[in-house]
């Protein structure tokens, strides 16, 4: 579903940027002071992606592994000193988002780390 919602509000801003901006504040507002709504404002940050110097990659890295830590610690998950250095220190965007989106389901950091085949997803 979180999928489906960045597409669609991916869409809504090349086409139409006033609603797009619109949604993201009301929704916002509707999460409150909630956990949720940290985790909203980093999902709908500003994309710097064409920024790529190396300063700007592991800065994008290091938010990633602060998302992916918030993500897991609200869904209580647990996460072991080993496994937070682990993602803390991953400099690769690409891992990060891998892990991020497995998070979303997964039940353990096994789940989180395990490889299923695509690329990249040992490499930190």
């Amino acid at each position: 579903m979180l999928n489906a919602l960045a597409k669609a509000l991916k869409g809504l801003s090349a086409d139409d940027e006033n609603t797009a901006t619109t949604f993201i504040e009301l929704t916002e507002q509707g999460l409150g002071a909630t956990q949720a709504a940290e985790l909203w404002r980093h999902l709908m940050a500003v994309d710097l992606s064409f920024f790529q110097s190396q300063t700007a990659q592991q800065l994008r890295a290091e938010g990633r592994a602060k998302d992916l830590l918030l993500l897991l610690g609200h869904r209580g998950v647990e996460v072991s000193e080993e496994d937070r250095e682990r993602i803390v220190g991953c400099g690769d965007p690409d891992v990060l988002g891998l892990w991020f989106r497995k998070a979303l389901t997964a039940t353990s950091t096994a789940e989180v780390f395990a490889s299923d085949g695509e690329a990249g997803a040992d490499d930190c």
